[in-house]
């Protein structure tokens, strides 16, 4: 993956030292539709090439969280644990939006409904974070896929203009979720786990 996570606004950027680490759990859309975002991707870059671009791979986040590595294997324990029990995510994505206050463009995800519920069921993982000193479990409560992030003002006012008279509309089913860390918003991302959802109930 290209340069850092980049976490949602108040969730980057935190002073981190040793084995702590900055870890998010997302899903990827299917290969067509991952090829369809990424050249959306460079056709915004190429119309507006002021601000900060967004250069990750297309990707919905679902919950983010610090942690030590220490804690890295039980942590993966317990997300295999969640993870296999839990059926596959339906996915649609419909048009664009954007924040206002993250100066962000974004492909909508329709129904953050099954997200959400996933998220929930997250818990125990939360609790270790906090059991273990840690800030609680951050949970992306709009599912999306960013286009184009912390633009300048005058950029982003243009850009959201212009898409929300485009259009972007797919659905897919996400069958797994991967699990991704970073020391800090300037270190390289790295994969740290797969999980496959439902493999418990198979």
């Amino acid at each position: 993956m290209q340069d850092g996570l980049a976490f949602l606004p108040g969730f980057s950027g935190w002073q981190v030292a040793g084995s702590t680490y900055e870890y998010l759990l997302v899903a990827y859309p299917p290969g067509e539709i991952f090829e369809r975002v990424q050249e959306e991707k460079k056709k915004f870059s190429s119309c507006h090439t002021t601000g900060r671009i967004e250069t990750t791979q297309p990707h919905i986040a679902i919950a983010g969280f610090r942690a030590s590595e220490a804690m890295e294997a039980r942590l993966i324990q317990w997300m295999q644990k969640i993870t296999g029990s839990q059926e596959r995510l339906p996915v649609m994505l419909n048009n664009y939006s954007g924040s206002p206050s993250a100066n962000t463009v974004f492909i909508r995800v329709q129904y953050p409904g099954p997200f959400r519920q996933f998220a929930a069921s997250l818990q125990p993982v939360n609790e270790y974070i906090k059991d273990n000193g840690f800030p609680p479990l951050h949970i992306m409560n709009c599912p999306h896929i960013n286009i184009a992030k912390s633009l300048q003002q005058q950029v982003y006012e243009k850009a959201i203009m212009e898409y929300s008279r485009k259009t972007f509309n797919a659905d897919f089913m996400v069958d797994e979720l991967v699990l991704l860390k970073q020391q800090n918003q300037y270190d390289t991302c790295r994969q740290v786990s797969r999980f496959k959802l439902g493999a418990s109930l198979n």
